[in-house]
């Protein structure tokens, strides 16, 4: 699928907020929590720690997923 960054951030993910928390991200993933805490802590994924929670900007996960660049 090659979309642009603009056209996969409005039609991919969309039900799920622009910035999510970690329940979120993995609920979108489809992964246990384990697993998207290291995905986040190895750099797979980036996301920043906001009063000690993790907050995942949606495109960081369209570019993990390799559908659009950050750039696009």
């Amino acid at each position: 699928m090659n979309l642009s960054g603009k056209d996969a951030y409005s039609l991919m993910l969309k039900d799920y907020p622009d910035v999510m928390n970690i329940e979120e991200m993995c609920s979108a993933l489809g992964i246990c929590t384990k697993t998207g805490y290291r995905l986040l802590k190895d750099g797979s994924i980036q996301g920043r720690k906001v009063g000690g929670k993790y907050r995942i900007p949606k495109i960081h996960l369209l570019s993990y997923l390799k559908v659009c660049d950050l750039a696009g």
